[in-house]
């Protein structure tokens, strides 16, 4: 957003925000069939933690029905007519249809239908309510559900809200970013689960991968290490089961607000309320750093931010074009110095300690075996290249089997990361012990002549 937009657009905000209690005390939080609101007039929810209304940008030119904190009128959670703006306050109207989906009709081109629920349900909505958790819910006069703005995000998810798949209906609850900071229509950046291998978090552009979690590990997402920091404000909970597959999280009793944005730059921020300074505060961010942008070191590479020259081959592995690597671009990755045979005795597995675990797509999960009999089936299978620990709840090394049958992509060290068993030919095995024996031996005659000097010290004392 350029300066005169801001100078411009925050004080439209700002009267937003100066007329928020006189709204709260003159709102409510439901819409039945017979009421309409618009202009100044909002839907607030029951305990004024949230309002839905029409909100101004680019110049107060464009207005956006949306959700939004109280405390923080720009904040806006969800947008309902994100492609199709308002020119003014005065020409937009919400009202429930007479087939019972919430509407938003342009008054001033002959209530044309802006946007709509589109609910399928068989139901018609009776009632629209904003909830204090921020969730738009459409209930039938029997209560059911029929529509809710938590199925159908924008850029933000909040508390109680989730992201992931539901495995029978084929929903999808995914992320798309602002266009810009004043243009709420979908711009280049989609953020959803994978759930092809082990699930995990991917941000996209424009159908490239940009950014991954990593998989779930029963306490955080591999990659995102500062997960366990957070546990005394949120309570995460991720879904895995035959009909969904979702991740969301909760905020504690007593917590400040919350919220998790896809921004306009492909970066997901997990922002915290400050109510000391009235101020978002940033806790977590995601890409955050060089070895988080995808496939950075290709195939087989590892990542290590601290390093001078960050990309480097997994043990066992060499640079596949040595010249593309003096040029610093390593995405062509790394190929095997010694090719497998394939035979029980014949391979083995190279400890890579703790990393985000390479993408898991291409990979299978199995939750109840052991990690020690995750390593024999992965020997037992020619075609498997590593493996690791589904769930690192129990501590220790973990349990549960993920089996890698890939190329090992993406992945990175991270304090508090995972162990990974890549499988590698004994010779390369071998090569490591080699390596270390050496310096084995001269610790050893270091520490006899050492010895050797003081005990004949002491014989001079004498």
């Amino acid at each position: 957003m350029n300066q005169s937009h801001r100078r411009l657009f925050l004080p439209l905000l700002s009267v937003l925000l100066l007329t928020a209690s006189a709204v709260v005390a003159d709102s409510s939080s439901t819409l039945t069939r017979q009421g309409a609101i618009g202009g100044e007039r909002r839907l607030v929810s029951p305990g004024g933690v949230f309002q839905l209304g029409l909100f101004p940008v680019a110049n107060g030119t464009k207005w956006f029905l949306g959700i939004w904190f109280t405390v923080s009128p720009p904040a806006v959670v969800w947008v309902a007519n994100r492609d199709r703006p308002l020119d003014a306050l005065s020409s937009g109207m919400v009202t429930l249809s007479g087939g019972g989906d919430l509407v938003l009709l342009y008054t001033a081109r002959d209530n044309v239908t802006v946007w709509s629920s589109n609910s399928s349900a068989a139901a018609p909505a009776a009632v629209a309510q904003l909830h204090d958790n921020g969730n738009l819910m459409l209930t039938s006069e029997a209560g059911a559900v029929v529509w809710q703005s938590f199925e159908h995000p924008t850029n933000t998810f909040i508390s109680e809200m989730r992201t992931g798949r539901d495995l029978r209906t084929g929903a999808v609850w995914s992320l798309s970013s602002w266009r810009d900071a004043d243009d709420p229509s979908a711009g280049d950046f989609r953020y959803d689960m994978d759930t092809s291998g082990s699930p995990e978090l991917h941000i996209w552009r424009e159908g490239r991968k940009t950014y991954r979690t990593g998989p779930w590990n029963g306490v955080r997402f591999s990659g995102i290490p500062e997960m366990t920091t957070f546990e005394d404000m949120f309570e995460f909970r991720f879904t895995d089961t035959a009909d969904e597959v979702s991740y969301g999280y909760r905020d504690r009793v007593g917590s400040p607000p919350s919220r998790v944005v896809l921004n306009e730059s492909g970066v997901m921020q997990r922002m915290v309320w400050d109510r000391a300074t009235g101020a978002w505060n940033t806790f977590w961010s995601g890409p955050r750093d060089q070895c988080d942008s995808y496939g950075l070191c290709g195939a087989f590479g590892v990542c290590n931010v601290v390093d001078a020259i960050v990309c480097s081959c997994v043990h066992g592995f060499q640079q596949r074009s040595p010249a593309e690597w003096r040029m610093r671009d390593a995405s062509g990755g790394c190929a095997r110095r010694t090719p497998l045979r394939c035979g029980d005795d014949s391979d083995g597995f190279y400890a890579l300690r703790g990393v985000k675990l390479p993408e898991t797509h291409g990979s299978s999960v199995d939750a109840g075996a052991s990690l020690e009999e995750c390593g024999r089936r992965c020997l037992s299978n020619c075609n498997c290249t590593a493996y690791a620990a589904s769930d690192i709840r129990g501590g220790g090394a973990g349990t549960g089997c993920i089996q890698w049958f890939v190329d090992l992509m993406d992945t990175r060290f991270v304090d508090g990361g995972q162990d990974l068993f890549v499988r590698l030919a004994l010779s390369d095995l071998e090569n490591t012990k080699t390596k270390k024996f050496p310096a084995v031996i001269a610790t050893v005659i270091t520490g006899f002549a050492l010895l050797a000097l003081l005990i004949g010290f002491l014989i001079w004392r004498r």
